[in-house]
């Protein structure tokens, strides 16, 4: 595609609008549609160009952002303009499952349209910077074509021609930010709960956070080759340690969801025998769920 291709986004949510704000400034002819037509009326000021339904949107261009909550919404919207779809390029960044990834590549193709899976690893104020990135995957030769656009709104990762493989990589970063950032707030409770703010917790849940980096270098390759040795770190102690945890919340009025699940994962790990091993061995009783 050219420098300054055609582009539409379809769905104008914070992420949406952002995107389209980012291929216009960059140069780019930019269609826009959503159900409620007025979020894109300060778009419109601007200079992008407003389409009255989504099979229009998609004729208008080439390249098809998809910017929705997720792949029911596309459906919902695309059903009735698969007429236009032939020829066309969908790149759907909304969030759903590799599953459903794989199955959406599936009916575009059967409309005559090529697609490529999406992640954003970013928040809409850092679409348009170089340093955010997405995850793609689907036909290389289709995510080469269209890169540089592409690489107006972040840098870009792409994992592979599986077009289930963006949306595995995105759901492993939310898999990990989410219950990360749960932890977070449960210890916020707890901290509450004892008459300490957020702001005085926040220098030590920094540093915390700040060790992962080589907690997780030290203890990756480990993994990867199945050595759960104990000589570092023991289950049995950390079940101690997580069973102090839950026992601190209940007393301080806390809710003990959170911390109780890991103590089950812990207990779990012992009851395999595991109590002398690393707590990594938990990743053995995490993969195997059906044996539990």
């Amino acid at each position: 595609m050219g420098k300054h291709a055609a582009v539409t986004v379809i769905g104008l949510g914070p992420m949406g609008r952002a995107m389209g704000e980012a291929f216009l400034e960059r140069g780019h002819r930019v269609t826009v549609w959503n159900r409620t037509a007025s979020k894109a009326d300060d778009l419109v000021v601007k200079g992008v160009i407003l389409a009255g339904t989504a099979g229009e949107a998609v004729a208008a261009s080439e390249l098809v952002i998809l910017s929705l909550t997720d792949y029911d919404a596309m459906y919902a919207i695309l059903e009735p303009a698969t007429d236009a779809l032939s020829g066309r390029v969908l790149v759907n960044l909304s969030s759903d499952t590799p599953e459903k990834a794989r199955e959406a590549a599936k009916w575009a193709a059967g409309h005559g349209a090529q697609y490529l899976t999406g992640g954003v690893q970013a928040s809409p104020a850092g679409i348009g910077q170089s340093d955010s990135s997405t995850f793609y995957s689907g036909p290389k030769e289709v995510f080469e074509a269209h890169r540089e656009t592409l690489e107006v709104l972040t840098g870009t990762d792409y994992r592979g021609e599986d077009p289930g493989l963006a949306a595995l990589f995105y759901q492993i970063q939310m898999d990990m930010f989410w219950t990360s950032a749960l932890s977070w707030l449960h210890a916020l409770a707890l901290a509450e709960a004892n008459g300490i703010t957020a702001a005085e917790i926040l220098p030590y849940a920094s540093s915390t956070m700040a060790t992962m980096p080589d907690f997780l270098a030290y203890y990756t390759p480990r993994i990867d080759t199945g050595d759960h040795r104990g000589e570092v770190d023991r289950l049995a102690m950390g079940v101690a340690s997580v069973d102090h945890i839950v026992h601190t919340a209940k007393d301080s009025g806390v809710d003990t969801a959170l911390p109780a699940a890991v103590l089950k994962h812990f207990e779990r790990g012992m009851a395999a025998g595991r109590g002398d091993d690393s707590f990594t061995s938990l990743f053995e009783v995490i993969r195997n769920s059906a044996a539990h």
